[in-house]
């Protein structure tokens, strides 16, 4: 009786640690974050996108650096 008792925990134990095995690998992707989306902006010399708080703006153009922004303005 006691073997009997034994063998149902122990599938009892085997059936619980797989169902939560499934659910970890069944569990789906977790939701997007819930902050304010930045706009993002494309530089004007080498067309990169980033984030309009990352950018440099000058004359209504948006630059990913200040080295892009000389460039940009120095006639070829």
């Amino acid at each position: 009786m006691t073997k009997i008792i034994l063998l149902v925990l122990g599938l009892l134990l085997v059936y619980w640690i797989l169902r939560s095995y499934r659910k970890r690998v069944e569990k789906p992707e977790s939701p997007p974050r819930t902050g304010s989306a930045e706009d993002m902006v494309r530089c004007a010399q080498c067309g990169v996108h980033l984030p309009r708080s990352e950018s440099i703006v000058t004359r209504g153009n948006f630059y990913c650096s200040a080295e892009h922004q000389r460039q940009h303005a120095q006639p070829d």
